[in-house]
């Protein structure tokens, strides 16, 4: 009753072949591109997220200066270029942490020690924005479903972090990365 197709989106096979890490990778590294896939999955949908909650972020903006408003100290084009500009900064970034999750398991899984490093230097990187966003929180925080959304996927993307990482860094992962260079 079902047709099953040979290949993901009938690409002969192609698709697949991209997403594959080396066969003699040992089983942490796999593991660690999986998770890097992951990654990216979550980034999608902090992006796509993003992308839905941006249209009460502008409603905010605007509930949040109406003294301003009335008192002419702001317009609505301002408040709209405002909001249009981060809108389109949290997409810029959003790609952009989809691809470096995909380009980084593609590399690592293929063996290249530079993206071990540079990896890891994303992962601190991530971490100190993290550290910043959380330590942010303190106090006049409005607390909704899309900000306890947003932690909760900034942490999950957190944690996949630190497991690709540690398993980056593993004693057999550190072997077969010095067997590839």
């Amino acid at each position: 009753m079902f047709k099953t197709l040979s290949s993901p989106l009938g690409s002969g096979g192609r698709l697949s072949a991209a997403f594959s890490t080396d066969p003699a990778a040992p089983r942490p590294i796999q593991q660690a591109v999986r998770f890097m896939y992951a990654g990216a999955a979550i980034s999608g949908i902090s992006l796509l997220l993003s992308a839905i909650f941006s249209f009460s972020f502008k409603n905010g903006l605007v509930a949040a200066n109406q003294a301003n408003l009335a008192d002419h100290k702001v317009t609505m084009s301002q408040i709209n270029s405002f909001a249009k500009e981060e809108i389109i900064s949290q997409i810029v970034f959003g790609i952009i942490a989809i691809g470096l999750w995909l380009w980084m398991a593609k590399m690592n899984g293929n063996g290249r020690s530079w993206a071990r490093i540079s990896s890891t230097v994303f992962f601190a990187l991530f971490t100190i924005d993290t550290f910043i966003t959380i330590n942010s929180i303190k106090g006049g925080v409005t607390v909704t479903a899309s900000w306890l959304l947003s932690m909760a996927l900034l942490l999950a993307t957190w944690v996949i972090g630190i497991v690709v990482i540690a398993l980056l860094w593993r004693p057999v992962s550190t072997a077969y990365f010095k067997s590839q260079a």
